[in-house]
């Protein structure tokens, strides 16, 4: 079964594999259901066996890890008012507490638990066993279906997963996405303070080029990203990120190098001409009058000059 029909598959959407045990497939699917993936594949058959359930919501908590940055408060208003009116049309997807038989833990759908919750209904969902492992990969490959977490979100979930000691396959594989992307991911959520991160929140409309630039200019600035939490004032969280970046664009200036003095080339007779000298490049100019063709015989000889420079310092 591919990965990509997963989710489908815990969900009880897709088609029920066949039981026949002279199925040819079989050798091949029982190879293909090993490691962290195939476990949560192994029990699909018994998933689709048990009915949908309803829970109580009081009865369900949070679980795996954290997939979100801050709440919505619109948003989630919003989808109260749409289950009000047209109730829970898709279940979450749960799990058995261990030692507990009327406790639960969200695998996906803590939105909607959320917002039932608030409404006083019943949460409609299918309940699985699950591992730890099991329930932390089952919900990143939820994430990966999903078109509205951010780019910052989904990179706060990639380093949980490998904090939480998955291998960087097993990230690739929960989230869809390939290992130069993750190792991008990853890259910025390393170096953006956790504070920071959830002081700013999703930002929706920054992607991996300006988080990286926000990245980059933290790791040059030297300040206290405490500091800078305290200072954002926007009241969105692409507001808040703006006020992030300006704060610390603004301070890379202040660090950034003077740039250096122009410097006189001067000869026997006096002045001959400048060195200007900007980032990687050096520019020499030279007053045709006082240099009477040093400039000539400077650019005919150049190579011979650069030769015995090379010879002088080992170059």
């Amino acid at each position: 079964m591919a990965r990509k029909d997963l989710l489908k598959s815990l969900m009880g959407d897709a088609p029920a594999p066949a039981a026949e045990a002279s199925d040819p497939a079989a050798p091949r699917q029982a190879r293909y259901q090993k490691g962290a993936i195939g476990a949560v594949s192994q029990s699909i058959a018994q998933l689709k066996s048990r009915a949908m359930v309803e829970v109580p919501a009081n009865q369900i908590e949070d679980g795996g890890l954290q997939d979100r940055l801050g709440e919505d408060p619109a948003e989630h208003e919003r989808l109260k008012a749409s289950l009000a009116e047209y109730g829970q049309q898709v279940p979450v997807l749960l799990r058995h507490i261990e030692g507990s038989d009327d406790r639960f833990q969200v695998v996906y759908g803590r939105r909607r638990v959320a917002a039932l919750r608030d409404l006083g209904l019943p949460v409609k969902a299918m309940v699985r066993e699950l591992s730890d492992r099991d329930l932390i990969i089952a919900q990143g490959q939820e994430n990966a279906a999903r078109r509205d977490l951010s780019f910052i979100e989904k990179a706060n979930f990639a380093r949980q997963m490998r904090d939480e000691g998955f291998e960087r396959k097993i990230i690739c594989d929960a989230l869809h996405i390939d290992k130069t992307v993750i190792s991008r991911m990853l890259s910025v959520a390393d170096t953006v303070p956790q504070v920071l991160i959830e002081a700013i929140g999703p930002a929706p409309s920054a992607g991996r080029d300006r988080w990286r630039k926000l990245a980059d200019q933290l790791t040059a600035g030297g300040f206290s990203p405490d500091r800078v939490a305290g200072t954002l004032t926007g009241e969105s969280s692409d507001a808040r990120f703006e006020d992030a970046l300006r704060i610390v664009s603004r301070r890379s200036a202040k660090l950034a190098p003077a740039p250096a003095p122009d410097r006189e080339l001067r000869g026997e007779s006096g002045r001959i001409g400048r060195a200007k000298k900007t980032g990687k490049k050096t520019v020499l100019t030279f007053d045709a009058a006082e240099a009477q063709g040093f400039e000539d015989w400077l650019i005919d000889n150049i190579e011979e000059i650069h030769r015995n420079w090379r010879s002088q310092t080992g170059e």
